[in-house]
């Protein structure tokens, strides 16, 4: 891909992201989400495979219906209320339209259809965008319109996220699918105390980003695209690798790992507001997400000789990561201990 090109689509993707969070119009806000929406179709098409044909496609098919849907929300409540601020969604049906489309923007399930597909199709860098900064601007809608969202809607989408988002993962062996689902199982997570805590649910957005960024960094260095090639790749980058486990960790949600902050707080919210049962459900539901987490983390650093596979290894090499890779690597371990002051910054 032209390297201007993917200049013009980066900056149009960080612009569309401003326009959208920043508005409070309808309008600006549907025109930021048009703007995302138009320049990640080339970097998903960039590879002109058939499955990136396909996959960009897709993507334009479900984000075209799903802002089509917001258009007429906005519509609808301005027709009822004549305002057309973001702050004044008060009609019960727009409400609903608009909780529909952001559903399928965010790819919560029973509109998940879309996700696993399109980024199976894409580049792991442009699944990265998929997973975290284009997944932004809708949720930031989700959390300025909370005092009207449909509490019972919301929490049985964010459980059967959770649920669909561990269930599926446990047969996948390619890596980009195993981490569309973890994206939707950690979708529900947030989508479950929107309502109650907007602002805890932008910290475990930003968390699960930077654990995310992490994951799929790591597995770009060595190029790993399913599990019997992650089977290998401790070859090529044996201590990538090794911080690799503990970062997938992380992801899962185990102490003292990062990725524990968000769902701790989270479930000690659920409790304040006496939803016990759906704080047990939720959590036992992140078990099915921790089995696939443990097997990517068995079979980055584990799967070691005398163990014997039927792939030829890798040659090792002397190429440095990222710098990016390992920061980001290192800020998704250790960031646990700085709970008190990450909390007391939102």
């Amino acid at each position: 891909m032209n390297p201007y090109a993917k200049l013009i689509s980066l900056l149009s993707i960080g612009l569309g992201s401003l326009i959208t969070m920043s508005s409070n119009h309808w309008i600006l806000a549907w025109a930021g989400l048009e703007i995302n929406t138009l320049a990640v179709i080339p970097l998903i098409s960039k590879s002109h495979h058939p499955r990136a044909v396909e996959a960009s496609i897709k993507y334009f098919l479900v984000q075209a219906s799903a802002s089509a849907l917001i258009l007429f929300s906005s519509l609808s409540n301005a027709w009822y209320t004549g305002q057309w601020d973001i702050m004044f969604l008060t009609n019960p049906t727009s409400s609903l339209l608009l909780t529909t489309a952001i559903a399928m923007k965010l790819g919560l399930v029973p509109f998940h259809f879309w996700f696993p597909e399109v980024l199976q199709g894409s580049s792991l860098i442009t699944g990265l965008l998929l997973s975290t900064l284009i997944k932004l601007p809708p949720l930031t809608i989700l959390s300025q319109v909370t005092y009207s969202l449909n509490p019972t809607i919301l929490t049985l989408m964010a459980v059967a996220s959770t649920a669909l988002g561990g269930w599926m993962g446990l047969n996948q062996t390619q890596t980009r699918k195993i981490l569309a689902f973890s994206s939707i199982s950690h979708l529900g997570w947030m989508s479950m105390i929107i309502i109650y805590d907007p602002k805890l649910t932008i910290l475990t957005f930003c968390l699960y980003t930077l654990i995310t960024s992490s994951v799929f960094l790591s597995l770009n260095t060595t190029k790993t695209m399913n599990l019997p090639t992650l089977m290998i790749s401790w070859t090529k980058t044996p201590s990538l690798n090794a911080v690799l486990l503990m970062i997938l960790l992380s992801l899962a949600g185990l102490p003292p790992m990062s990725g524990f902050m968000p769902k701790w707080m989270i479930l000690q919210e659920l409790v304040n507001q006496e939803m016990v049962p759906m704080a047990i459900m939720i959590s036992m539901l992140s078990l099915l997400g921790l089995f696939f987490y443990l097997r990517l983390a068995y079979y980055s650093t584990i799967t070691l000789p005398p163990n014997s596979t039927n792939y030829m290894k890798l040659w090792y090499t002397n190429k440095n990561s990222y710098i990016l890779t390992a920061i980001f690597s290192s800020l998704s371990i250790t960031l646990l201990p700085l709970s008190p002051m990450i909390l007391s910054m939102f």
